[in-house]
């Protein structure tokens, strides 16, 4: 059955609507017509998916909950006809067939959760949960009712990230010495999570997504400059299963807003600069050699310094693109690039960086448990497996000229 089109609110203050208006929300089937998606969070980053959402061809965007009137009354200013609620418990009983789940950090796997045992489809955003072992439960529940569980990890879908992806897939770069990356700005604050979980899971993924590898080992040092129990400068060196070595610098406390990934490989150089507007990507034909060892002497390394290549970029913006992605899982029941397993991937190597925060900077192994599989066997889930094995892993996304 086809949705009718959601009415205009009648109280736009955020009171819940009545059970005639709650039960025209969702009656779509997903192979029957556009997918009704809600969100739930409207703070910093729910404008940007309901933007995003709204625009969707394949999707109606039916509902937004969140516990701020003035935000929701910003939803009834721009979208009049999206249904709005106060307690997202009430969003969930209605019949939408997806949820985007936006809320503060240390909300995502509770709201999430309740979303999944509701039968929904889940696209939570970073990261999906604050420990390991809730993040495994996410999982598991995506696993039993058969519904797709997705991270917002919005970098995955990043044109430029993906051409980075296929530089080093097809060995344009050679075997990758190690990696170094900065997200550097002054704010947001967080107040229940360090800078470390709100911004290294940015760059935890696109490692993941570029180099095909788990992390397996992290340590991490950093500072707690303006709050005592806040670490807003940290500082991450994560070992990857491929022996590829990464750094990851994150901090609220920087005069520039910085994005940049250098990859060094024996053969060229990559720089990923997501600031700017006219070279996303810079490679570098630049390295350095060294030759067979001289008996009767120390050998010279050879440096080269060749030309830099700016390659051209077909350019969507990331975010659209993954909304794109999830609503095509919804419809197809594919697995998402930025699925559960690289969701928990990315919880597991932060939680084990916590560790080693409090431990001085030692380095912690990234554990994480074996969970259920479709077929009720449990294993050890792997990212880069999955995405290796991924349909959409080395094709184009819809409406993009660059490679997965």
């Amino acid at each position: 059955m086809i949705h009718e089109a959601a009415g205009p609110v009648s109280n736009p203050r955020g009171v819940n609507p009545t059970e005639d208006q709650t039960a025209r929300i969702g009656r779509r089937g997903t192979n029957q017509g556009p997918v009704g998606i809600a969100v739930i969070g409207c703070g910093y980053w729910g404008p940007h998916l309901i933007r995003n959402l709204q625009g969707l061809a394949d999707a109606q965007l039916l509902a937004v909950a969140d516990v701020r009137p003035d935000r929701l009354e910003y939803v009834h200013r721009n979208y009049p006809t999206v249904d709005l609620y106060s307690d997202h418990e009430q969003l969930l009983k209605t019949a939408a067939d997806a949820v985007v789940v936006a809320s503060p950090i240390h909300t995502h796997y509770r709201v999430a959760r309740q979303a999944l045992l509701a039968g929904k489809h889940v696209l939570v955003e970073k990261p999906i949960a604050t420990n390991v072992a809730e993040a495994a439960d996410l999982v598991e529940l995506a696993v039993k009712h058969k519904r797709v569980l997705m991270a917002g990890h919005t970098f995955v879908y990043n044109p430029a990230v993906r051409e980075l992806r296929r530089l080093v897939h097809e060995g344009e770069l050679g075997h990758i010495y190690h990696g170094d990356s900065a997200r550097l700005n002054l704010g947001i604050f967080q107040r229940q999570a360090n800078v470390a979980w709100d911004l290294a899971p940015h760059d935890i993924s696109i490692l993941m997504h570029v180099l095909e590898q788990d992390p397996v080992t992290v340590s991490a040092r950093g500072s707690r400059c303006v709050r005592p129990d806040i670490h807003d400068v940290c500082y991450l060196e994560i070992e990857f299963s491929g022996g590829t070595t990464a750094n990851v610098h994150v901090s609220w406390l920087h005069p520039d807003k910085i994005r940049q990934l250098t990859l060094v490989g024996d053969r060229r150089m990559v720089v990923f600069d997501d600031v700017s507007s006219a070279a996303k990507l810079r490679i570098y034909d630049s390295g350095v050699q060294c030759p067979p060892t001289d008996p009767y002497g120390e050998p010279e390394l050879a440096y080269r310094h060749g030309q830099i290549v700016i390659p051209h970029i077909d350019w969507r913006e990331p975010l659209r693109l993954e909304c794109e992605h999830f609503v095509h899982c919804v419809r197809s029941g594919e697995r998402p690039l930025s699925d559960a397993a690289q969701g928990l991937a990315v919880v597991a190597t932060l939680e084990a960086a916590d560790r080693s925060l409090r431990m001085g900077g030692v380095r912690i192994p990234v554990e994480r448990p074996a969970v259920a599989s479709s077929n009720g066997n449990r294993k050890l889930p792997s990212e880069t497996a999955a995405l290796r094995d991924h349909p959409l892993a080395h094709v184009q996304l819809a409406g993009d000229g660059r490679h997965a």
